[in-house]
């Protein structure tokens, strides 16, 4: 029997002839059928393949799933890799997902996005790189204000003269507000998380900064020689004269910034079409930066100066040029979302400006002379003019840093993300 089994099984031929039958049956796909109605077992190339092992979920396919919309409307990786920068996504979280960095993250995304079954509609031009007349003709309202307020305020006296600077006072926010709802200098970024919409007391601070602007240097001055004895005038040789030149300058430039504003985001807008990384943006735009703060002052110096001779006075540019830059980064910051550094700059700025003042007076006090001598002691060396200068040209090179940091991330320069 045992002979028999070893010539029933399919074996190697021993001689150099060919496979013997059923060897060459036991090769094939098919098993050959049994005399006693059952079939033999399959053979391993006739099995059927088993269903395939369930993987972990595709990180990146749900990563693109959370940023459908970015995705859908990218028409460049650097757009989906700033969208997700602005997500708070970083080069150490890109390498969870087997990315050397946020930027090879994107271009995946932006590979794998299904464009043929969902096209998105051509990008639009967002407002802030369009000029249009609307914000254009806005800008200049808070100059046309100030213009016509002096100039009424040169022409009266008495009742009418107070009149007239309390409609000034209270007509002056709703310009500015105009001026700044829309074009460059509005808000068209979604702010951070764990920042509000509109960052409490930024308006009340640059209120202050602008009256000081107005009142400040010469109430500084009647303060240290005892006063003041009136009512501020606009007299240059008063007990306490009021800097018009340089509220007057500050009102105007508000068309400047506009224009210097729309520069920017035009131009950094286009880097985002030709940078092939974020670090290529950066590195881009920051040079961009500074060349539109260096246009702003530009032209607030001109404005300075033409104000200064029109007013027949001395034009302040050594406090003016600090508190315009101040402005006018805070402002930028505010446009694309960063409202926390703004506020707190500002509030800074203002109480520092408010604690020279308030130290100058309480000096008057028995026993608290002491409290005057570093208000006095600047004040004589470089003039009153010498505390707006200090606190705001370091209150503006903070924000300049702070700028050159935020402001040149690709996030802060593309369209928000519409809400899932």
């Amino acid at each position: 029997m045992s002979e028999l089994g070893e010539l029933d099984g399919p074996g190697t031929p021993h001689s150099p002839g060919a496979w013997d039958e059923r060897s060459q049956e036991s090769m094939t796909d098919e098993a050959p059928a049994r005399t006693d109605g059952e079939t033999t077992p399959r053979t391993r190339a006739d099995a059927k393949p088993s269903a395939p092992r369930r993987t972990a979920a595709d990180p990146v396919k749900a990563l693109m799933h959370r940023h459908r919309e970015l995705c859908a409307r990218a028409v460049d990786p650097l757009e989906i890799a700033a969208g997700l920068e602005a997500h708070g996504i970083t080069d150490r979280t890109a390498t969870r997902f087997r990315h050397r960095d946020v930027f090879a993250l994107a271009e995946e995304m932006f590979a794998r996005a299904a464009r043929d079954e969902n096209p998105s509609e051509p990008p639009k031009t967002t407002n802030a790189s369009r000029v249009r007349a609307g914000w254009a003709l806005l800008t200049l309202l808070p100059g046309v204000l100030a213009t016509a307020t002096l100039t009424a305020l040169h022409l009266t006296d008495g009742q009418t003269h107070t009149a007239i600077a309390a409609a000034a006072a209270l007509a002056t926010p709703l310009t500015l507000r105009a001026a700044l709802s829309r074009g460059p200098l509005a808000p068209t970024h979604p702010t951070p998380p764990g920042s509000t919409s509109h960052a409490p007391g930024t308006t009340l601070w640059t209120a202050w900064l602008l009256t000081y602007a107005l009142l400040g240097d010469g109430l500084l001055q009647a303060a240290l020689t005892g006063g003041p004895d009136g009512l501020p005038t606009a007299a240059a040789d008063a007990p306490w004269p009021l800097t018009t030149a340089s509220l007057l300058a500050l009102a105007w430039s508000c068309a400047p910034a506009a224009w210097t504003a729309h520069l920017l985001a035009a131009r950094a807008h286009r880097r985002l079409t030709t940078s092939r990384a974020l670090d290529d943006f950066s590195t881009a735009v920051r040079p961009l930066l500074l060349a539109t703060l260096t246009l702003y002052l530009i032209a607030l110096t001109t404005l300075l100066a033409l104000t200064g001779t029109a007013l027949g006075e001395p034009a302040p540019y050594a406090s003016t040029l600090p508190l315009g830059a101040l402005l006018f980064l805070a402002r930028l910051l505010t446009t694309h979302g960063f409202t926390h550094a703004p506020a707190t700059v500002l509030m800074a700025t203002a109480t520092t400006e408010a604690t020279a003042l308030a130290t100058v007076f309480a000096a008057r006090l028995p026993g608290c002379t002491p409290l005057a001598t570093p208000v006095q002691t600047l004040a004589d060396t470089w003039g009153p003019a010498s505390i707006p200068t200090l606190t705001c040209t370091t209150a503006a090179l903070i924000l300049l840093i702070h700028s050159a940091r935020t402001l040149t991330r690709a996030s802060a320069h593309t369209p928000p993300e519409p809400p899932c």
